[in-house]
């Protein structure tokens, strides 16, 4: 069975076609490694083949000399993912639709963007990078309903005394009058509690309902609840734009630097388990790889401006 493409994947094989339109020979091999790195990039690139008269048509002022030739080359790629989504519908090229669903959300952010939104009760939420969620005040009831991505949530008081509730698709998070981060993706949720505390309820298990203190985080899926711990230092440093580890793995770090960059950041196994501390600044993640290699004995290889590799030095 093939394996299902998602948008990131798709994306990387659009902007791997524009920048081969006009690549060397190293930029060539650089491709070369990226289709036998992972099954899906063959089965994407395989479509861009299939597509490979239409595809010329798009890209084909690209080589010529512009001003702007970052710009011409990013809306060459967002029309050459237009046409591999086009070709067939999503469904018939197993793509995954949920990035597609949530452009109706009533809030929603980009990659590597935030947005704060003040709700009609005075509570507040704020998306971290690539989320989306919607919000439904009741009569007698204040939901939010997280789609995807993250949540730091400060709730206020209520004159009608109506419960406040997240949703997740993996479960519901009932706030006791709080400030408290969710997270979903998935794989599953997860909560974090930075004041009071929330109930959680697993949604095949309602009935197991887990209270989660200040300083506490649990993760869940829709079947039941993980184990209370401590809710690491920094949690929530992303909403002053930094990202603080503490002991973590630089895979573990790179793919949570993923989230806020656009495109491939990928982690060569000889130094994934490098360990790395601090807290680094999310404006501008580039810097952040650039100084990777004077505290890790790593390099950065960047193949294009959408894949790039943390290798061994």
């Amino acid at each position: 069975m093939a394996a299902q493409l998602d948008m990131q994947t798709l994306e990387a094989a659009a902007q791997w076609y524009v920048d081969l339109c006009d690549g060397d020979e190293p930029l060539r091999e650089a491709h070369r490694q990226w289709l036998r790195s992972d099954p899906r990039h063959a089965q994407a690139w395989a479509r861009v083949e299939r597509l490979q008269s239409k595809l010329g048509r798009v890209t084909a002022d690209i080589a010529r000399p512009t001003l702007d030739a970052t710009r011409m080359k990013r809306r060459a790629t967002l029309k050459v993912l237009a046409l591999l989504i086009g070709a067939g519908g999503l469904a018939g090229m197993g793509v995954q639709v949920s990035p597609w669903r949530n452009v109706m959300a009533d809030y929603r952010t980009g990659i590597g963007e935030r947005r704060k939104v003040r709700l009609a009760d005075g509570s507040s939420l704020e998306l971290n990078t690539a989320s989306a969620a919607d919000v439904n005040f009741s009569a007698t009831l204040r939901e939010v309903s997280l789609r995807e991505g993250e949540l730091l949530i400060q709730t206020a008081p209520d004159a009608l005394a109506r419960p406040f509730v997240v949703h997740t698709p993996h479960g519901s998070i009932r706030a006791l009058g709080t400030r408290f981060l969710v997270r979903s993706d998935g794989a599953g949720s997860e909560v974090g509690v930075l004041q009071h505390a929330v109930e959680v309820r697993p949604r095949q298990a309602p009935e197991q309902v887990v209270r989660v203190e200040a300083g506490q985080r649990l993760a869940f899926s829709s079947r039941a609840a993980g184990a209370l711990d401590a809710l690491p230092v920094g949690r929530d440093a992303w909403t002053r734009d930094q990202l603080v580890v503490s002991d973590w793995r630089l895979d573990d770090f790179l793919a949570e630097l993923a989230r806020y960059r656009p495109g491939h950041l990928g982690c060569d196994a000889q130094v994934a388990n490098l360990r790395i501390s601090g807290a680094f600044q999310l404006g501008d993640s580039d810097v952040v790889l650039d100084n990777l290699g004077g505290t890790l004995p790593v390099r950065v290889r960047r193949f294009t401006r959408y894949w790039v590799r943390v290798e061994k030095s």
